[in-house]
């Protein structure tokens, strides 16, 4: 959306898109509490999951836990962005997210400079170093199983890293399978996301507008309808309002309502052919 048109709705940015500053999401209850213990966790390390379906708020969840996160002080904090990688690229990439010049064909050694980089970050702050790991499911089990050996030392009585894994149920299916049942067995913290309620998602809808600049952008009746026919899918509802306001904006429309939602999502009938 260009400047224009956040003019013409006095709105600080889309509250509809990904793109929603982290700042400007809305934490519920269950999201704060699952901050608040890896908050806590980041002093013992070990694994933490977040589980939900596609659009249920697992990226948006991650994205305000490494938002609290990275207010804590000498937090070492890293986010995989390629968790489908094989063993060498996983390895560059863990180089570059902490700093450390790795051979990726040299395992043995690049394990050893990175253990010793995060021990000395332990010995210095006293806090693990955190490695946030979002669509997990596609994680190849060699990773996985690196991973673990990875973070852990004394025997496995010590944990170098906290790790939270973020995925769909296919997650879940994964880690019920016998190669990956030692990581499932050292999960600490779990977030289970449902879908919301239609008055969970008012709130948040609520609060996206205040914080974008317009809370009276779309018209009370019509937030409701829109959380109601959401199927407590946050994504889906943020689709469909971003739908209502670029047909809004192409009009010039000055408020949103439900004649605008009752034009764009009703389906129109067919027109019948002549004989």
């Amino acid at each position: 959306m260009n400047k224009k048109l956040l003019a013409l709705y006095s709105l600080k940015f889309n509250p509809f898109t990904q793109q929603v500053p982290a700042a400007a999401l809305w934490t519920s209850p269950q999201i704060e509490s699952f901050c608040w213990r890896i908050e806590h966790q980041v002093g013992e390390g070990g694994f933490a999951l977040v589980l939900g379906d596609p659009g249920s708020g697992k990226s948006a969840a991650l994205r305000l836990l490494e938002q609290r996160l990275a207010n804590q002080r000498d937090l070492a904090l890293g986010v995989l962005s390629r968790p489908q990688a094989q063993l060498a690229d996983f390895y560059r990439e863990l180089g570059h997210l902490f700093s450390v010049p790795l051979s990726p064909h040299n395992r043995w050694n690049s394990s050893k400079v990175l253990r010793e980089k995060w021990l000395a970050h332990i010995d210095a702050s006293v806090c693990r170093p955190v490695l946030l790991i979002d669509e997990a499911q596609e994680m190849n089990s060699a990773v996985f199983s690196e991973l673990r050996l990875l973070s852990s030392a004394d025997l496995d009585s010590r944990s170098l890293l906290t790790i939270i894994l973020a995925g769909d149920h296919r997650l879940t299916q994964r880690l019920d399978s016998p190669d990956l049942l030692p990581i499932a067995s050292r999960i600490r913290s779990r977030l289970r996301l449902e879908p919301s309620s239609a008055k969970d998602l008012q709130e948040h809808f609520h609060h996206l507008l205040k914080t974008a600049g317009n809370p009276r952008l779309l018209a009370p009746a019509l937030i409701q309808t829109l959380c109601e026919h959401a199927a407590g899918n946050l994504r889906l509802l943020m689709n469909m309002a971003n739908d209502l306001l670029a047909a809004a904006s192409h009009q010039e429309r000055e408020q949103i309502d439900e004649k605008l939602y009752f034009e764009l999502f009703t389906p129109q009938p067919k027109a019948q052919k002549k004989s």
